[in-house]
Order: C-alpha cells, then structure tokens, then sequence
C-alpha cells in the first residue's frame, strides 16, 4: 500500500522539524523507495502503517531510521577538486603564515557522510607535510546518521570507491590492500574525530575551526534554516576562518555573516577580513 496522504504530509513536517529536510510534495515514489526497507526492518506490515506510526506516534528509533534513509550520501573522494587545490596554493600556506609553527590548525567537515571528504583532507596535509610536523592537526567531521559514520570510521572502501576520485598512486601511498577493499592508513585516521551531530541543534559544543567545509548541504534546507546554519558556522569561525561550500551555492540571501572570496567559487570569508584585508592572499585577487 502507499502513503496515505495526511500522512505523507505528517512525514513532510516530521523530517523538516527533525533534520531540516526539505521534501516536496512530489517526492513522493522517493519516499516511498527509501522507507520500505525501513518499514520491514521494523516489522510493520506494511508501508502505509509505518506511514501512519510516523504520523501518529513515531518512536525515536523509528525516527532516525527515516531521517538516514532520506538523506542522500552521495559523495566521493577529492569530489570537485577545486576546493583541494585552492587549499594547496593559496588558502593553508596563508592560514600557516598567519599562526604560530605551534598553533594547531582546526578543519570541520559538516555531513561527512561515509568519510571521503575528511579522508581526501587528511591526504592533502600529509602530502604537504602537514600531518608529520610539529603543528597540531585535527578534522572534526559530523553526520546525523549512525549507520553512514559506523562506515565512515571503519576507514575501508571498496575497490569502486578508491578508484572514484583517487589516482592510483594516491592509492598505494594512503591505503593498503585488504582483500577486496582498501584501508585508509592510520595516520590519516588518527586525524579524524567523527562525531555525530544534528545540524540543526547547533555547532556550539565543537569549538573554534579555521576551516569550514560545508559542500553540498546547504542546499537540502529551506532559507531561514540555511540562514541558523551559517550563522551557527560564523560564531565558529575566527576572522581570518574559511568556509568552503559547494561550488554553484552561495550564502548571498541567506547571511550576511560571509562574503565570496574572490579567486574563486565557493570559499567565502567574513566580511571584516575583506574590509580590514587581514589575508590579502584570500581576498585581494581577482
């Protein structure tokens, strides 16, 4: 049976109030698609009355089910490299000049889904040196949903997966062979601190980042929470902190928090820094 649509229209509110998803009216054979397994997994006997149990009176265990079979894990490693050579050129040899040799450099990674992004990071410092020296490095990387970190800190990937984004030599240099898989070596783990997190509950207990990586999230949430999100991400930010979202999303209507930097798509600044030109390197080209 299908979703009854009253309820339907309780799952719309339910997800929006829980997670922020926005899920439109015409959604719904994609509902449909990812909340059948959930249904049988929970022994309902079918999806209309797993349907209506949301509606109703969902339990918590029945709740995060939904909210990790509706949100999209799509991701891959060094995904739109762009971002990762703006980090290598221009933004990390800026960020290192501007601190101490002892000062640790802090990275987030905001629904960092089974661990590519933070993963792709963590391989970038240590090809420039970064993880081996004497400044402290740390990757804060969160996701809602518990199943997609348990992957995430495994560290291991299929031969697909390697192969999506990486260079074979990147391959041999990061990861060993574990029969059909591949293990991310321990020094890029040890790196990471995954953590689950609901976005919308606020980032507060995280602490002070001089990194942001938020890409393709942004876009999942209607205006007003977009706008709670980058102001949440501005307070965790220092003046000269950087934010990297996707490279087609922009922050212009929602926050008035961050301006673009103007090298390139997608990397944003506060707007004092620009003012004030505390990183010409960030903000001076054009």
């Amino acid at each position: 049976m299908t979703i009854r649509e009253a309820a339907f229209q309780s799952l719309i509110t339910l997800l929006r109030q829980k997670s922020g998803l926005i899920i439109t009216p015409d959604k719904l054979y994609l509902v449909e698609s990812r909340l059948r397994p959930v249904a049988e997994l929970l022994g309902f006997r079918d999806l209309a009355a797993f349907a209506d149990h949301l509606a109703l009176a969902p339990s918590e265990r029945a709740v995060q089910l939904t909210i990790e079979a509706m949100a999209t894990h799509e991701t891959s490693f060094f995904r739109d490299g762009a971002p990762f050579q703006r980090l290598k050129d221009d933004l990390l040899p800026a960020l290192t000049r501007a601190r101490s040799p002892q000062t640790p450099l802090r990275f987030l990674c905001a629904a960092c889904s089974s661990g590519q992004e933070p993963l792709s990071l963590a391989m970038l410092l240590d090809e420039m040196g970064m993880l081996a020296g004497p400044r402290p490095i740390s990757i804060v990387s969160f996701d809602i949903s518990d199943q997609i970190l348990e992957k995430a800190r495994t560290g291991v990937y299929s031969d697909f997966q390697v192969n999506r984004g990486l260079t074979p030599e990147r391959i041999q240099r990061h990861f060993t062979r574990l029969g059909d898989n591949y293990r991310a070596q321990p020094k890029l783990m040890a790196a990471i601190d995954y953590r689950k997190v609901n976005i919308l509950n606020g980032l507060a207990g995280l602490g002070m980042f001089d990194i942001i990586f938020c890409r393709n999230v942004l876009i999942y949430f209607d205006d007003p929470t977009k706008a709670q999100i980058l102001s949440a991400m501005a307070r965790l930010l220092p003046q000269d902190g950087v934010l990297i979202l996707g490279s087609s999303e922009t922050v212009l209507k929602e926050s008035a928090a961050f301006v673009p930097e103007r090298i390139g798509r997608g990397v944003f600044v506060k707007p004092p820094i620009a003012a004030a030109g505390v990183m010409p390197s960030l903000v001076a080209r054009g």
